[in-house]
This record gives C-alpha cells, structure tokens and sequence, in this order.
C-alpha cells in the first residue's frame, strides 16, 4: 500500500524562501462552483434536508463561502452545517430532523488526516453508519466535481505570480481539497510545473505541510503562505510564515497587488509588519463570524 506522506517527508528545500499556496478560491475561481453545484446538493441528497433546502444552503453557504470558516475541510464544514442548521427554528418548524454528528466530529477531532481513505479506515474498524453516510456524500461530491469542474482557468496574473516567485523561492500547494481533484486542475491549466509539491486532503492539512516545510529546513522568517481563507492565516501562522490574502471578491486585485508590491516585499524583507498587518485587516473584514440570521 503506498504511503500518501513519503513525499512530503522527502521534501527538501533548493531555495532560500518558500511559498505555499491554496487552491480552490485562490488560485482558480472554483469555491461558488464547486459549492453551489457540487456540495450543498449532495448535502440536501444524502442528509434528507429536502423540506429546508433553502435554510440548508444558507447555512452551507456562510459556512463554506461567506464567513471565517470560509476554506475549511469539507467533514469539519459538514459537521459546522449541520450543527448551525439544527438550531434554527424554522427548521424544526418544518418538521425536519437533522442528523447527529457525534461520530463525524470525533473523526474530525481524531488528528488524523482529514480525507476519505482515512475516513474509510475508521469504518472499516467501527462499522458506524453515520461515518457511513458521510462517506458516501463526499464520494458523491467528488464525482460530481469531476464532472462539473473544468476548463475554469486560474485567476488573471497568477502565473506571474507563480513564475516570479519561482526564480527564488521552493513553491507548495496546499489546499484541503482531494489530491486526485488538485492535479487534475493543476495540470489541465500547465501549472503544477511550478511547484515542488501538491499537498491534498489526504497527506496532511495546510499546518501541517507548512510544519513540514520548516522541518526540512524552511526559514519561517522567508516563508509565505498564500490563501483566501482564514484558515489559511492559521496555518501560516502556525509554522511562524507570513501569510498574504486573497480577497474573496476582489481576487484579481488581489493577485495584481501580490505582483506589484507583495512579492518584491517578501523578497527584500520589508513585508512583515504594518504592510502585513494592513492587508490582513482588509481581509478579516469581508469574513464574519456571525451568521446574518443572528444578527
């Protein structure tokens, strides 16, 4: 059976910074299509939320795109879901019964790599039919992303981006997305040429990989973690790596600025601090954490 880590443990850096970059919302426009037309359906499908389907995309939809949980795996997305929509009253009122989460959430909390052959190993020794379930909704959405999702073209000046960061720094994907569904998107638009790496779902969460990266001696003072999620500042900030956002909304501005000024700080040191701090503010604020039925 081969090892899906064996490559991130061989890593080693040739250059003297390091750049890890998320995926889906960041370098390709793909999280509302993904989202709107892939997840949320299976997850009316599979969790019997027929008679709340409005109320259950709103939920899916802050959780997933629209609040600072935007980016976050799909099983600890999931379960966030349903727990927020069990709450609310209009759906009880409709007489819709929500499904537990229990058994999700321990897997989620589990410290091991969140992706299905995982998940699969742990029915295998539980027999537990909410894991069950789970399993078949994210196979589900993964047929339906192989199905649905192509010939959608990385953002404008991203490979500038990619092609000026290459001429000094060891680049990484790392993204929570299916590894399967990253190369396949990766090397449709000639990019996975440009990184070391493609790190999916299944080899280790963003955190990890960039732990990974320090480990086999990556300078975290010359580390920058690119990525349009605040789970993405998590992670950098994690490994001590600085972290530039990709604005959901303004992604193309975004890159724009990344090339004219962001890269040219990184390189000459003067990005940590005000400049940093600056762009991270802008960032947060396009990211509740209070649902708008809250407030």
């Amino acid at each position: 059976m081969s090892d899906p880590q064996a490559a991130l443990r061989s890593f080693v850096p040739r250059h003297a910074f390091f750049v890890g970059i998320d995926s889906d919302g960041c370098v390709f426009d793909t999280m509302e299509l993904k989202h709107k037309e892939c997840f949320i359906p299976n997850t009316v499908k599979h969790y019997g939320l027929q008679a709340s389907s409005r109320l259950a995309r709103e939920v899916a939809e802050f959780v997933n795109l629209y609040s600072e949980h935007r980016g976050v795996n799909r099983f600890p997305s999931l379960v966030l879901t349903l727990e927020l929509l069990r709450e609310r009253p209009e759906v009880a009122r409709r007489g819709v019964e929500v499904r537990g989460t229990e058994s999700l959430r321990r897997f989620v909390e589990s410290g091991k790599p969140l992706g299905n052959p995982a998940l699969k190993e742990e029915i295998e020794r539980t027999r537990d039919p909410e894991l069950e379930l789970a399993l078949r909704w994210s196979e589900a959405v993964n047929r339906d992303i192989a199905d649905m999702v192509h010939g959608v073209p990385p953002f404008p000046r991203v490979r500038e981006c990619l092609e000026a960061f290459g001429e000094l720094a060891d680049l990484m994907c790392v993204s929570g997305t299916p590894g399967a569904a990253l190369e396949a998107e990766w090397k449709e638009h000639d990019l996975a040429r440009h990184v070391s790496l493609i790190v999916g779902q299944e080899v280790a969460s963003k955190k990890d990989a960039l732990g990974a990266a320090v480990a086999a001696g990556a300078d975290p003072t010359r580390m920058l973690m690119v990525g349009d999620a605040p789970g993405d500042l998590k992670a950098a900030r994690s490994s001590g790596a600085l972290f530039f956002p990709i604005v959901p909304g303004e992604e193309e501005a975004s890159w724009e600025r990344l090339l004219e000024e962001g890269i040219g700080r990184f390189r000459d040191g003067t990005y940590a601090g005000d400049y940093e701090r600056k762009v991270i503010e802008d960032f947060m604020r396009r990211l509740p954490s209070t649902p708008p039925w809250k407030r």
